[in-house]
């Protein structure tokens, strides 16, 4: 069969992804011409104030002095002109005579000049007004965050005071504000800012102007500008009078964080709905669905980003350089967050659908520095969405339904079967997954044609690299959409993943492949994401999609395959069909028999006899299958304009020993009608649907009091569960470290009480899940009214402690804490956690 892969592209070259490390080729130019010296008066080189002499101001040049390293700034103010040597100075110059000492007579005390006014202005201190409750926390929307730092978004003004030992003289004091950010900070790459106070420096966006000052006190309001590198800020001032320069030290106390700004125009991430912000960045719990089309599961998930410690987890995550952020939070390229695993073993770590919230596992990697295991597709995603929240830009999590895994370009899911239409399995190396989760963010794309902006697809979970790295996207939904493939980045791969076709080929005699019948609306069904402002489904298919079997869908989809490896797949359509069939599954639980009922209907004036299979096997939900354990074989007469319908029962006993991972089956079809030979082929998955678990809250919540949350949960199953535990999370909440729940007998009710304790009032969420060898996906949730604590002081700091982790979940230092990128079978290859990602592997959850 063909095969192939589109090129990879030089990531060197790549200045879109990679602009702060992008391979640029020097022109040769001429060399720069020497500084001209400006001229000055005689009595200027002999004074070293700042120009005060000479009535001009100096506001433009408030860098490091020569040799100096900014931040690098001793514990004690460091103060210029004080008697000290030239070089000390603010307006020395290199070659020039030591004249301090010839000139003596001109200097008085501290360094400043005889005849003029006043001392050194020294900042005792500062206040940032960072308080919670603080009007800075609440114009910039983040006095939820469980920090008492200031906490501002960039393009918006905040106020902070300067605390002084003398009044302040604009006339004779100059101020300037210094922050610094990253390891090496620098002027020309905005990571060392100098803001001179009331005099705005152009160009730059920021600015600081004096609101009010008193005999000890300077307020200032700072506007930070629109395009601010986001993250924490060491800060710090500079003063300037006629004594001399004053360096005030960088004190941890005083640092600043900064964040995107989504509510500022200028802003890349600005969403003009308040409504979507109010969702999409603030609210700290969300619906995850999972699943199939027909059989929808949905959870709900703790994104917790303003919860203590996770701004400092996404920050320690954003500071790993070199990595696109969708590929930060899987490991496999620089130990990112999560180690990915689809094999069904999880006994040195947490299993996946364990997990209810992103909370502990930030903290958990904030605290170790290695990846957490495990997690798979809605983890990731569920991470994503706390990570990119807490920074200040729009999220959301989607799930797509029948989510296509195009392993080689030709974005088609291609299924291949000998000339008896028996699948082989060694050509199927696509898959279909029974849903795929991964993440919507808002931002503009200047990097792309107009009209792409809005949002755009990443995807964290590690299924193909892109530029060698595993990682997907941003990646616009509009070109997405209308099939343009060729815009960056992934396109072809998401493309792939919601509007692709099944192409079934057959073997022929002389062992050439021919297509025999395409499924063109298999893929990409109910794309899926909470809907604004209450706890519904939102369907978003159609801002990723045009109507199916519409001319705008069709011309999308054979504009992206002319892109693909097998473009050819679209100019010759031979194959017809007058009979089809579909797949009805009654409502199938966990521990009762199954029935699934396929039907035929004949479109065609004349009858038809058909010959089906029906073969059934467990399925992991990214489409990967296990051994076929029934199969059923039956020939149906259609009449003409009629149907006919088959019926196949599974009883518990039957399936109970292979199930796997998310409990799913898979029922393949195939068949062929005898007067015409037209071929019939289908996949139709299901799963078995699991209990929730009940949660009660005992009494009222009150911030800072323990409060007990009742459980109930009653087994389906007619056999024991054994090492069940139970993982309790909430954001605003603290709450204990999983607990081990033991055994839990065949159909057994059992009810336990957990305590908590609320650090916040508002309305809260707890999210809580059961996870045994035998049984996963239970989960519960329950809303909690918390009241403020009396004379509303704040939940102590030690009431929020960053739970352990199980010390399985932890590898030691050296052991290997790589997964698998979701594909592999374990039949295929030894270790399922180190296969590569385009071989197969089950149980690899989207």
């Amino acid at each position: 069969p063909p095969t192939g892969r589109m090129p990879e592209p030089d990531t060197r070259m790549d200045v879109g992804r990679w602009a702060s490390a992008s391979y640029r080729v020097r022109q040769p130019g001429p060399p720069d011409p020497p500084p001209g010296r400006r001229k000055r008066s005689f009595f200027s080189k002999f004074c070293r104030c700042c120009k005060c002499c000479t009535g001009t101001r100096d506001d433009t040049d408030w860098g490091p002095a020569p040799g100096e390293v900014p931040g690098s700034r001793p514990a004690q103010p460091v103060i210029r002109g004080e008697g000290g040597s030239p070089g000390a100075g603010g307006d020395s110059h290199a070659g020039e005579p030591a004249l301090d000492l010839i000139w003596a007579p001109l200097w008085g005390p501290r360094g400043g000049c005889w005849g003029q006014q006043g001392g050194m202005l020294v900042v005792s201190g500062m206040d940032l007004m960072g308080q919670r409750s603080g009007a800075n926390r609440r114009a910039h929307r983040t006095d939820e965050f469980e920090y008492d730092e200031l906490i501002v978004r960039r393009g918006q003004p905040f106020d902070i005071r300067l605390q002084l030992r003398q009044p302040y003289d604009p006339e004779l004091h100059r101020v300037c504000l210094e922050l610094l950010i990253g390891p090496t900070p620098q002027v020309s790459k905005a990571t060392h800012i100098l803001v001179p106070v009331g005099a705005p420096l152009p160009g730059l966006g920021w600015s600081a102007e004096v609101t009010d000052s008193t005999d000890d006190s300077l307020s200032l309001r700072v506007s930070t500008a629109p395009t601010a590198v986001i993250g924490k800020y060491r800060f710090s001032v500079k003063t300037r009078s006629p004594a001399g320069e004053y360096q005030m030290p960088f004190d941890p106390r005083n640092e600043i964080y900064i964040l995107f700004n989504p509510w500022c125009r200028e802003d890349a991430v600005y969403l003009p709905h308040d409504d979507w912000l109010e969702e999409y960045v603030l609210n700290e719990s969300g619906r995850i669905y999972y699943g199939t089309e027909s059989q929808i599961g949905e959870r709900t998930w703790n994104y917790g980003q303003f919860d203590k410690g996770i701004l400092d987890a996404c920050l320690y995550i954003l500071d790993r350089r070199g990595m696109p952020h969708s590929g930060r939070v899987n490991s496999l390229d620089d130990n990112g967050v999560l180690v990915g695993n689809w094999t069904g073993d999880y006994s040195r770590g947490t299993n996946p659908s364990a997990w209810v919230g992103s909370v502990d596992i930030l903290r958990q990697y904030h605290r170790t520095g290695y990846p957490v295991l495990y997690g798979q597709c809605w983890v990731f995603a569920g991470v994503v969405t706390s990570v990119l929240r807490c920074f200040g830009i729009a999220t959301r999590t989607v799930t797509n339904y029948n989510s296509a895994h195009d392993t080689d370009v030709s974005l088609t899911m291609d299924i291949y079967f000998d000339e008896n239409m028996k699948p082989l399995e060694r050509l199927n190396a696509d898959s279909v997954w029974n849903f795929h989760v991964w993440n919507d963010c808002w931002m503009t794309r200047p990097d792309l044609p107009s009209g792409y902006d809005g949002w755009q697809v990443v995807d964290a979970t590690p299924q193909e690299t892109s530029s060698g790295i595993f990682c997907c996207g941003p990646c616009s939904v509009e070109a997405i959409k209308n099939g343009l493939v060729y815009l960056k980045y992934d396109a072809p791969f998401i493309f792939a993943e919601v509007n692709s076709d099944n192409v079934y080929w057959q073997r022929q005699a002389d062992g050439t492949y021919k297509i025999v019948y395409v499924e063109e609306k298999a893929i990409g069904h109910l794309i899926s994401t909470k809907a604004v402002g209450s706890h519904e489904r939102h369907d978003v298919t159609d801002i990723y999609k045009h109507p199916e079997g519409s001319e705008a869908e069709r011309q999308a989809v054979e504009t992206a395959a002319r892109h693909g490896t097998k473009a050819h797949i679209y100019k010759n359509k031979e194959w017809g069909e007058d009979v089809s069939l579909s797949v009805e599954t009654s409502e199938a639980i966990t521990g009762q028999d199954v029935s699934i009922q396929v039907a035929l209907s004949n479109r065609g004036s004349s009858s038809r006899s058909v010959s089906l299979s029906l073969h059934l096997a467990p399925m992991f939900y990214t489409g990967v299958t296990g051994s076929i354990f029934k199969q059923e074989s039956r020939q149906v007469e259609i009449p003409p304009g009629g149907a006919q319908s088959v019926r196949m029962v599974v009883s518990y006993p039957e399936y109970q020993p292979h199930l796997v991972d998310q409990a799913a089956l898979m029922l393949s079809i195939s068949g062929k009608v005898a007067q015409t030979g037209q071929v019939l082929a289908k996949q139709h998955s299901f799963r078995l649907r699991t209990p929730d678990l009940t949660l009660t809250v005992l009494g009222p919540a009150v911030v800072g009091k323990e409060t007990q949350v009742q459980v109930v949960f009653k087994n389906p199953l007619p056999q024991t569960l054994t090492g069940a535990v139970f993982h309790m999370e909430g954001s605003g909440v603290s709450s204990p470290k999983a607990t081990n729940i033991g055994t839990i007998g065949g159909h057994q009710t059992i009810s336990f009480r957990q305590t908590f304790v609320p650090l916040r009032a508002g309305r809260r969420q707890l999210v809580a899940s059961l996870d045994s060898p035998q049984l996963s996906q239970v989960h519960g949730v329950v809303t909690v009214d918390v009241a403020p604590a009396a004379g509303g002081q704040p939940a102590p700091a030690h009431s929020s402690p960053a739970r352990e982790a199980p010390a399985r979940s932890s590898p030691a230092r050296g052991s290997p804490a790589r997964g698998s990128p979701a594909r592999g079978s374990p039949s295929r290859q030894p270790n399922p956690r180190n296969s590569p990602a385009r071989h197969r592997e089950p149980g690899r959850a989207g």
